[in-house]
């Protein structure tokens, strides 16, 4: 199978029970099945400044945002595929591009170190976005076990399940083991519907008989706002501490 490089559809986010993840399930068995990876362990490493300016500005929830990541889907070395993909998100439909290098290629061309291996309308996009942002940095090491599936009838519908979802913001590489703070409640799912048009009639009554409805949420944010943004939080304090004791 070859893998897609570009994406452009809506994501729509949901929080479930196990309960409410088996009920859609039973309902979605006719209509979709899993996607090439399947059951699968999805490893990210987040890039941002180092006033973390790409996530402060997501939070904020404004009409045009976009962040930088390194993907894999099982623990890497220097050699395993992996993906760095960038996505922006305009008037709620999410643009994705992503480029497929070997873990070394990737680290060190998003580092600095080197030119991208291939020359692509991609790598330069991502080249810009480098440029812009400048000094861009590994922040957030965030990983989930993943369900993932796609339309039978060969429609661009795609759901997926994510359960277990940590992040941590040291040891951030794709070739650590997974492991870091819980960004979700015990017995919480994360479900995402990523389709370019309408939801389909056999999933919307499954949402609406089960009350399932709409929930912002960002993995990476999360991660921001329980790990990083308390830290900040300190810091200030013991500066402000600090300078009314000077």
């Amino acid at each position: 199978m070859t893998d897609k490089t570009v994406f452009n559809r809506y994501e729509i986010k949901y929080l479930l029970t196990e309960e409410q993840s088996r009920v859609v399930l039973d309902a979605a068995e006719r209509f979709v099945t899993p996607d090439a990876y399947g059951r699968s362990t999805v490893r990210n490493v987040y890039y941002d400044t180092d006033n973390y300016r790409l996530i402060r500005r997501s939070i904020e929830r404004p009409f045009y945002k976009e962040k930088l990541r390194l993907r894999s889907y099982e623990k890497a070395d220097a050699s395993s595929p992996v993906f760095v993909e960038l996505k922006k998100k305009y008037d709620s439909v999410v643009y994705k591009r992503r480029i497929a290098l070997a873990e070394r290629d990737a680290v060190e061309w998003l580092s600095g170190a080197s030119e991208c291996p291939i020359d692509t309308q991609i790598s330069k996009e991502i080249d810009y976005f480098r440029s812009f942002y400048e000094n861009l940095m590994p922040t957030v090491f965030l990983s989930y076990e993943r369900e993932a599936f796609f339309a039978k009838d060969n429609g661009d519908l795609r759901i997926t399940f994510d359960r277990s979802i940590l992040a941590r913001c040291s040891d951030v590489s794709l070739r650590s083991d997974v492991y870091g703070e819980p960004i979700l409640p015990d017995g919480e799912v994360l479900m995402e519907i990523k389709c370019s048009g309408g939801i389909p009639l056999w999933l919307v009554k499954v949402l609406s008989t089960e009350k399932i409805y709409k929930h912002r949420f960002s993995k990476y944010g999360s991660a921001y706002e329980k790990l990083i943004l308390p830290r900040l939080n300190q810091e200030n304090e013991n500066i402000k501490e600090i300078l009314t004791h000077a």
